[in-house]
């Protein structure tokens, strides 16, 4: 195998890795606070190493599992759903509606 392709394998390898095991590149490790359009809060925090998201809402602490997402990062978990992309982020928990949030 010529180096040029062994370089292009390896890249792709590394950028399938990460994809499959961290957060979005978009998304910084440490914490991050929404609030959404239907008046809820909620803190997500993310950590190098661990592909989850650890939420905080409703007085309540739940882990979000990585998901398959066509675009962005999608986790789920304990009834709560959240979506972050480029469109935006939302959020959809218990019996409640999904609802569009932002950072604050």
């Amino acid at each position: 195998m010529n180096r040029c392709k062994a370089v292009t394998i390896l890249g792709a390898a590394t950028l399938a890795a990460g994809m499959a095991t961290g957060p979005s590149p978009a998304l910084a490790e440490g914490f991050q606070n929404y609030r959404c359009a239907d008046g809820s809060q909620f803190v997500v925090g993310f950590f190098q190493y661990d592909p989850r998201a650890h939420l905080q809402i409703d007085g309540k602490a739940v882990t979000l599992k990585k998901r398959i997402a066509l675009s962005g990062a999608r986790y789920s978990g304990g009834g709560v759903t959240l979506k972050i992309a480029k469109a935006g982020t939302t959020i959809k928990h218990g019996k409640r509606a999904t609802t569009a949030c932002e950072l604050i």
